[in-house]
């Protein structure tokens, strides 16, 4: 059994995600994002670069955001810790640098929340130039 709390106390911000029934679901907080991924275009080699990823909870209890990792080094995040009440909206702001990078990159950043299902997985990408 694997329970997901992001390291808060309270039973209404936590789910049990082995053999999660409907009303488990149903009850479990939910990202809705305007969008899973972002191209920066043409960008120049060593040029830092950001975006905004907008959210809104749609689900039924408060979510919180546990972790968001990055595919590479080159790309580094910023969340709150608090969190985001229903239906209220919160942003995650990704940084990707391009030093040391050329041609066609993507990269990945993974969302770990107290959601169902519990990881979002959103895009960058971006033709780097000398």
């Amino acid at each position: 059994m694997m329970l997901l709390s992001c390291g808060n106390n309270n039973p209404k911000n936590s789910i049990t995600t082995n053999r999660i029934g409907e009303q488990q679901k149903a009850e479990a907080p939910k990202f809705l994002f305007e969008n899973l991924s972002y191209d920066f275009g043409e960008i120049t080699q060593g040029e830092q670069v950001s975006c905004i990823f907008n959210f809104r909870n749609v689900g039924n209890s408060n979510l919180i955001i546990c972790d968001v990792g990055t595919s590479c080094g080159c790309t580094s995040s910023i969340f709150s810790k608090e969190p985001v009440l229903q239906g209220e909206e919160g942003t995650i702001t990704v940084t990707f640098d391009s030093k040391g990078k050329s041609g066609e990159i993507t990269t990945y950043v993974v969302v770990s929340a107290n959601t169902y299902p519990a990881n979002v997985l959103l895009t960058l990408s971006a033709n780097v130039v000398d």
